[in-house]
């Protein structure tokens, strides 16, 4: 996967239907529920279609193979991941613009739990299906977003930090919340018995914000 993310068109270029698209986002979020909990290898077209609530023929219309739903699945999740990083706005207040950054990879912890784990998943098992995608667009987003932070921090915006150790401190903490959400409910919890409706991210994002920014504010 080396060049951009999907742009919306079935292979060959022809534009997809509207029911084509929903189609697609049905069989996509069914595949994320069942790749998250089983994994690649454990998972199956017929567990997909299963999901998503038709037939493995209909599936097999839009996908021809196991392979191609993952990818699109991570491709997604990329998609959805790095667009508030392509955000970050070089002619915005830096603290104002981390602190939003931040807010933003907290919310998709919060909302997108699974999509992390799988994310995490595919790292931990070398990154065979996006691989390229991180050493291409990945890499070249994180340069362009470390040099806007470099250049707050030598107009004296921002205290001096690695930018690029900076971008990794924020996925690490924020996505902590979702590739951990059992141990971080267990710790909270009582015992035992975790707290189950209370949302670990409610007290997080004071803590975090408190540490980066304290720590970024210029002195």
């Amino acid at each position: 996967m080396t060049g951009p993310l999907p742009d919306g068109r079935k292979s060959g270029g022809k534009p997809r239907t509207r029911i084509q698209e929903i189609n697609r986002k049905i069989i996509l979020d069914a595949a994320l529920d069942v790749f998250s909990a089983y994994g690649f290898r454990g998972s199956t077209l017929d567990q997909i279609a299963e999901k998503a609530g038709m037939s493995k023929p209909n599936l097999l219309y839009y996908f021809r193979r196991k392979q191609d739903i993952y990818r699109a699945v991570l491709e997604a999740i990329l998609e959805t991941w790095l667009a508030p990083l392509e955000e970050l706005d070089a002619d915005g207040d830096p603290i104002a613009e981390i602190s939003k950054y931040i807010r933003l990879k907290l919310d998709l912890s919060r909302d997108m739990p699974e999509a992390s784990r799988l994310f995490a998943n595919e790292i931990l098992h070398g990154a065979p299906v996006i691989g390229e995608f991180l050493r291409g667009p990945l890499k070249d987003l994180v340069d362009r977003k470390a040099c806007v932070i470099r250049g707050w921090i030598e107009a004296g915006r921002l205290n001096h930090a690695d930018p690029v150790h900076l971008i990794f401190m924020i996925w690490a903490t924020t996505q902590h919340y979702a590739d951990f959400d059992v141990q971080v409910r267990a710790v909270l919890g009582d015992g035992e018995d975790p707290a189950p409706s209370a949302d670990p991210l409610d007290g997080a994002e004071a803590t975090l914000m408190t540490v980066f920014l304290d720590g970024l504010r210029p002195r």
